[in-house]
């Protein structure tokens, strides 16, 4: 593989930057708590960071070589797991976790918006490592939208190309033929929703503290929480709506947002994916509403509907926020909890699963091939309303499938070392490789990751940077014929 080593690290060198910059707003915040000892511990991460990533983006001269698309695999998978290594850094250095690889998976669940965590008391940490761990998800939402795609270009590499190895679902349509613009168009809906759901939280009574770190937490699609009980703990109708409401905003395919601004309404109203969407979403939460109405004494209308909308909310976007242990619904629920952990939220949005798109041409290619076991001789194209899906496009997509299906087995054999139940094992494979955050049994919406061992953690870890990924990014490069210099 002819690569420019010069300007993977020149790339890395950039990230090194960012995220070092990214921690100033954590650093503030710890100096307005008075955190001292904090302060200290960011001090010289940022310096040190900041200062490697400089000299790599200067000395490691820009080079001609154009890119290719098997470069991007590798530059976007590095370019996380640096991003990754430097987060956990804080956590480690202010002892808040002390051990590298509880840190390395705590990091890895922020940045890959999943949500999970090893900690069992998160209200004994210090403000400015809660509001760390909660950026995270907002840099990591950011990060999967159209942050290659912004920098990139200035490196003279096509964002297309790196958008390839990093985009969330697959997608038929560019938002703009200039993809540039497309990135700003996206980074400025991005933080919109970033500002007008922290304003609204405010107004439901939340500090600006809670009131971040919630919003981070939700428009990331991440759930990281500053209270042990999650969104339950402010026990209030209000925010439940308000966090409900974005949650299902920001699983949306935000081209779509970018096109409905160009007014472009067609677009929004006509597209499958979305109706699949609301309609998957509302149709469970309207189930369950009524199950928990009907096989509970203990909840009320208003109950049922809130912590019904809430939750399949929650799960579909791939949220993981909680105001209630679902573990406790009856059993149709629950599998229909589990069920939305696999299909997640629209290509292109920030939550993680399977996506909805994947699942609708699925559901084609089996109604097609249905249809030609009937007519052998009849061609039947797989389509998304009015557009043909091309073959090789369908044909990723059961390849993704499949790949998907066979680390999930393959996850759990090596998680049931653990000596856990089989569905504590099973879904905690899913939960980190679908960036959901809470599973079932001991990693449930009121457990934790935390008496997993070191193996378990290091292979959930790769597992969530994988699923943010799509997978492929990250396998391509275990395959020989990635690094032939030949191909």
């Amino acid at each position: 593989m002819n690569l420019s080593i010069s300007s993977v690290f020149r790339i890395i060198g950039i990230v090194l930057v960012v995220i070092s910059i990214a921690m100033l707003p954590s650093f503030f915040v710890s100096a307005i708590y008075e955190e001292t000892s904090v302060c200290l511990v960011f001090l010289p991460i940022i310096f040190v960071a900041s200062l490697t990533g400089l000299f790599l983006a200067k000395f490691c001269k820009r080079q001609t070589i154009q890119l290719k698309v098997r470069d991007g695999f590798l530059i976007v998978t590095l370019c996380w797991f640096v991003a990754t290594l430097l987060g956990s850094l804080p956590f480690v250095f202010t002892e808040s976790i002390p051990n590298f690889i509880d840190a390395f998976f705590e990091s890895c669940s922020g940045f890959s918006t999943t949500g999970s965590s090893i900690l069992e008391d998160v209200e004994a940490l210090p403000r400015g490592i809660l509001f760390w761990r909660s950026f995270t998800h907002w840099l990591g939402g950011m990060g999967i939208l159209v942050f290659a795609i912004a920098l990139m270009p200035s490196l003279g590499i096509s964002g297309q190309n790196i958008a390839i190895s990093e985009t969330t679902g697959p997608s038929l349509d560019k938002a703009s033929p200039k993809m540039s613009d497309a990135a700003k168009a996206l980074y400025t809906i991005y933080i919109f929703f970033t500002i007008l759901e922290t304003i609204l939280l405010i107004f439901g009574g939340m500090n600006l503290y809670d009131a971040l770190i919630h919003t981070f937490g939700t428009v990331g699609t991440g759930g990281f929480s500053s209270y042990n009980t999650s969104i339950a703990h402010f026990d209030s109708i209000y925010i439940q709506v308000v966090i409900t409401v974005f949650m299902v905003l920001c699983g949306i395919n935000f081209n779509l947002y970018f096109m409905t601004a160009k007014r472009r309404i067609g677009d929004l109203l006509g597209n499958l994916e979305l109706k699949y969407y609301l309609g998957i979403t509302l149709g469970v939460s309207v189930f369950i509403s009524v199950m928990l109405y009907i096989t509970n004494n203990c909840f009320t209308v208003r109950e049922s509907i809130t912590d019904a909308f809430f939750q399949t909310a929650s799960i579909m976007t791939t949220t993981g926020y909680a105001t209630a242990d679902y573990e406790t619904w009856p059993t149709a629920c629950q599998i229909l909890i589990l069920l939305l952990m696999f299909i997640g939220g629209c290509s292109s949005s920030t939550s993680g699963g399977i996506k909805v798109i994947r699942i609708i041409v699925l559901l084609k290619l089996v109604r097609r091939g249905i249809a030609t076991r009937l007519h052998p001789n009849v061609i039947e194209n797989v389509k998304l309303g009015d557009k043909n899906i091309p073959g090789d496009t369908v044909s990723a997509i059961a390849n993704h499938m499949f790949l998907y299906i066979v680390m999930v087995f393959a996850g759990t054999f090596i998680v049931a070392f653990e000596n856990e139940d089989l569905l504590t094992c099973f879904s905690s494979v899913i939960t980190c490789l679908g960036n959901i955050g809470p599973g079932f049994g001991a990693v449930g919406p009121t457990e934790n990751f935390a008496d997993f061992s070191d193996l378990s953690k290091t292979l959930l870890s790769v597992y969530m940077i994988a699923g943010r990924l799509e997978l492929y990014t990250l396998f391509i490069m275990l395959m020989p014929r990635f690094w032939n210099p030949d191909r």
